[in-house]
């Protein structure tokens, strides 16, 4: 029957309500005996006596009787008692321990003689303080055991001796549905190996191999969060061998009212793997060109934009101008500002950065101090077959959007580019290096100050490989990898922005910030990873196929162009580029030819002024190859000067 209680059925409420009864008969009972050291004096038992405790008793019981019902102690479930439950037993007893010691008070003023004893009283609250709270974690304890022995139990590990760690164990122990039992600790810092935590020994790293196989572990969860990165990966790479599922935990400001639940340790993602120690930011550089200043975020409702937004947010900015011409997600980061992050200080505006009229509206009605250029088209492979709409956004929205924002007088203009830029092999690249030029020679035209962040991959943006590759073990694969060597630098999107927000506090104007992105990351053993990761067996439950290079698409990308070179900063993740620079006359004449030529839609020509412009973008994997080799016949024959109009008078199609 007991068992039963405690196993399958929560304890009825009227119970309880005995029972608890029963403690305070006992803990009044064993007051009157302390206080007398079990020698109660006759006139405490004679029952005509006006503090008799026959008379006493009932009227302590009556009492506690009405402050168990009023504040309902009964109804909580016993075996899942907590300090909060003991906290509100402590005020019940206290509140009726209080009321009877103003009923005592009263006595005295008018019989000149105490209703109960004032040590009574005192000694009566301690012990049902002690066996109310005690007896609901005796119960619990109880249970955990019951329930923790009738399971089938696996071995697990945890990674870290932090309080995350601690905690983590103890969470796994405390929960029902759990079925974990953690038979080791592992410290990567070797100052506890050999000690014990909560009766558990630490083992070092080394020693992964031999316990899992010692203790046939089934499970290791990584419960701290700065793991050396290197470190880390060996350690996965080593479950993954071993078939060893790896969890992780959630941030803690993701916990559920503040407590982690069982239900919130996950799976480790390939996000996880690439997370470097968080970024050091100068708060206060940062704060001194965003406090109260208006900023106009473009591009705002994607991936990088988005974030940048939620980032201001810790700066204290008056106002915020989330500008995109994206209805729907705009729509889902109002209600996330308002709703998660209660933040009101933020206007909407829908429009498009090749729209000149919208954006001198935007700046007429706003006067925005800072301006984060992050709208762009960032496709490869679409802006490769659409040059013109390369051109129109991604050069023509910067070109206006700049001029606006010095015409206006704002302070700092951070413009978001990408390593694509770099030695271009695609239209994108070469679009978005077209727009670096110009922004970095307007720095000279007048007192707003031009800066370019350059960065690679961000995990979990819009179009990320990471997600296609999350689609496709959803939908049973295959995984699609375009080449067996194709690497590329990747970055989460908070530390991302982060350093764009870095970068805008230290730029002067005129440079181009390249970020640290850490090592390149080979494509093709992510996707291994991923399948591993969800469970599944490579070459048994999916495949990964080879699709081939896609226009303009590079094996590995670059974050300097090869004639260039870096200059430290104070952050040792941000670099600036010693790029090339341009006369503003000349270039702002080169981009308004191109600018013409997008409107022609004719592909080869608009490509052909582009790598005029930009020396260096040599096409691969593309049509416009065919550029590359009659310039350099044109060069080679001497037929033609390189400035001259190329002979290539073909006919391209127009563009979807």
């Amino acid at each position: 029957m007991i068992k039963k209680l405690l196993i399958h059925e929560h304890f009825p409420r009227w119970l309880i309500l005995i029972i608890d009864m029963i403690i305070s008969f006992v803990s009044i009972a064993i007051a009157y005996f302390l206080r007398f050291n079990f020698a109660i004096p006759h006139e405490y038992l004679h029952i005509s006596s006006y503090h008799s405790i026959y008379f006493v008793i009932p009227t302590v019981l009556f009492i506690r009787l009405i402050s168990f019902i009023i504040s309902r102690t009964y109804a909580g479930i016993v075996r899942y008692t907590s300090t909060k439950d003991a906290g509100r037993i402590f005020v019940v007893l206290i509140s009726g321990t209080l009321f009877l010691g103003i009923g005592n008070m009263i006595s005295f003023k008018f019989t000149h003689a105490f209703f109960i004893p004032v040590s009574v009283l005192g000694i009566d609250f301690l012990a049902n303080m002690f066996l109310m709270a005690g007896s609901r974690f005796f119960v619990k304890s109880v249970y955990l055991e019951y329930a923790f022995r009738m399971k089938e139990t696996k071995n697990a590990i945890i990674f870290g001796i932090s309080e995350l760690a601690i905690l983590t164990k103890r969470t796994l122990l405390k929960d029902a549905e759990s079925n974990h039992q953690i038979v080791a600790f592992i410290d990567h810092t070797d100052l506890h190996i050999g000690k014990k935590i909560d009766g558990i020994e630490i083992y070092k790293p080394e020693e992964l191999e031999s316990l899992i196989e010692k203790h046939s572990i089934t499970t290791l969860i990584l419960a701290e969060k700065h793991i050396p990165a290197e470190l880390k990966s060996m350690v996965i790479d080593i479950c993954l061998r071993e078939n060893i599922k790896v969890l992780t935990l959630p941030d803690v400001n993701r916990w559920i009212n503040g407590e982690l639940s069982v239900r919130q340790i996950r799976k480790i993602k390939i996000d996880d793997l690439l997370e470097r120690p968080p970024i050091k930011l100068d708060e206060k550089e940062i704060r001194n060109y965003t406090l109260n200043k208006t900023i106009l975020v473009t591009g705002a409702a994607g991936s990088i934009g988005s974030e940048i937004v939620k980032q201001l947010l810790h700066f204290q900015p008056h106002k915020i101008i989330i500008f995109d011409q994206a209805e729907s997600p705009l729509y889902d980061l109002e209600l996330d500002l308002s709703e998660k992050y209660h933040f009101n200080n933020f206007d909407i505006v829908i429009g498009d950065c090749t729209n000149p009229y919208r954006l001198r509206r935007v700046f007429t009605v706003f006067k925005p101090t800072v301006v984060f250029h992050a709208a762009a088209y960032k496709h490869v492979p679409m802006m490769e077959n659409n040059p013109s709409e390369a051109i129109r956004t991604n050069v023509n929205g910067t070109k206006l959007l700049a001029d606006i924002a010095l015409e206006f007088g704002v302070r700092k203009f951070v413009m978001i580019s990408t390593d694509k830029a770099v030695n271009p092999t695609n239209v994108m690249g070469a679009s978005k290096r077209i727009a670096e030029i110009y922004t970095q020679s307007l720095n000279a035209k007048g007192k707003t100050q031009f800066i370019t962040t350059r960065f690679g991959n961000v995990l979990g943006s819009n179009g990320s490989v990471i997600n296609r590759f999350r689609m496709q073990l959803e939908k049973g694969g295959p995984i699609t990898v375009t080449h067996p060597e194709i690497t590329r630098y990747f970055m989460t999107i908070p530390e991302a922005c982060q350093l764009v927000l870095e970068a805008g506090a230290m730029g002067k104007g005129g440079e181009i910030f390249i970020f640290d992105m850490g090592k390149s990351v080979k494509i093709l053993d992510m996707a291994k990873k991923m399948i591993q990761f969800s469970g599944l067996k490579l070459g048994e439950d999916i495949q990964i196929s080879f699709t081939g290079l896609r226009p303009g698409e590079k094996l590995y990308e670059e974050l300097l162009n090869d004639k260039e070179n870096t200059l430290p900063t104070h952050h040792s993740q941000i670099m600036i580029g010693n790029v090339k620079k341009y006369e503003f006359s000349v270039i702002e004449k080169e981009i308004a030819e191109l600018i013409f030529l997008g409107h022609t839609q004719d592909n080869f020509a608009i490509v052909e002024k582009m790598k005029k412009i930009v020396p260096e973008f040599i096409s691969q994997n593309s049509v416009y190859e065919e550029l590359d080799l009659n310039a350099k016949n044109v060069i080679e024959n001497n037929e033609y000067p390189i400035n001259s109009t190329d002979p290539i008078n073909k006919e391209s199609d127009l563009e979807n």
